[in-house]
């Protein structure tokens, strides 16, 4: 009777460990990789937009310090009344 008490919970054990605990171990692991694909990916892609806003900052910058062109400039004539 023991025998088959044993054999039955060692069965039962087994079968738990493989159905149960093996397969939840397996898709943890696999969330906890696909989650930090996509932090990585969301960094990436913030550091990529502070790169362009940056990048068009400094842009913005160039023009502005650009002098102004001297056919743009008109003579300033007094009037006399």
């Amino acid at each position: 009777m023991k025998f088959l008490f044993y054999g039955f919970l060692i069965y039962a054990l087994y079968r738990f460990i493989f159905n149960v605990v093996v397969p939840v171990s397996k898709a943890s692991s696999h969330i906890k990789s696909t989650l930090k694909q996509m932090q990585e990916q969301q960094a990436a892609a913030a550091r990529a937009q502070q790169e362009q806003a940056a990048q068009a900052q400094r842009q913005a910058n160039a023009e502005v310090r650009k002098p102004a062109a001297k056919e743009d400039y008109i003579d300033f004539e007094e009037v006399k009344p």
